[in-house]
């Protein structure tokens, strides 16, 4: 059975639907509804944002302000503190989800992976041995044991 059940994931999906124009990222920049758009934190260059499409409870993304599509473009300011803040970030997923590993990439490209290609973007996520489990490898479905809600207020100050 590849259905699961999720209203929680309603409101989005139904707000959003024919109505995504332009950059994703770009766009919940320009709302100014941090809390609403899950951003926890905005620094001087980059901001972190929880990924509304996670791998797991947790699955953090660290977004450059500037519309960037490569790595080599962005400016040292720029990557130096994606780098602070990924730090920050891997100590408040220790503290909050207590994981055995954590995973840390960018994917360039929609043949990377790259689900926004326009906006580089670096994920950070907490990972547990076994979480690779029937679900994901035969079911081809993910199971997220928390509401972005939750995800939101467990990690809101901790970065």
């Amino acid at each position: 059975m590849d259905i699961l059940w999720s209203p929680w994931r309603y409101d989005y999906i139904s707000a959003q639907v024919g109505k995504v124009e332009g950059c994703v990222f770009c766009n919940i920049l320009d709302q100014g509804k941090d809390e609403e758009n899950f951003i926890l934190v905005r620094e001087k260059f980059n901001f972190v944002i929880l990924n509304i499409y996670p791998y797991t409870s947790g699955h953090l993304m660290i977004v450059p302000y500037k519309h960037i599509a490569e790595l080599d473009h962005a400016e040292k300011v720029v990557t130096d503190e994606m780098m602070d803040l990924a730090k920050r970030c891997h100590r408040a997923i220790r503290e909050v989800y207590k994981p055995d590993g954590i995973n840390l990439g960018m994917n360039f490209g929609k043949a990377a992976g790259a689900g926004v290609s326009g906006h580089f973007h670096m994920h950070i996520l907490p990972r547990w041995v076994g979480d690779v489990n029937f679900m994901t490898a035969v079911g081809q479905t993910r199971t997220i044991p928390e509401s972005l809600v939750d995800t939101y207020r467990k990690l809101k100050g901790k970065i």
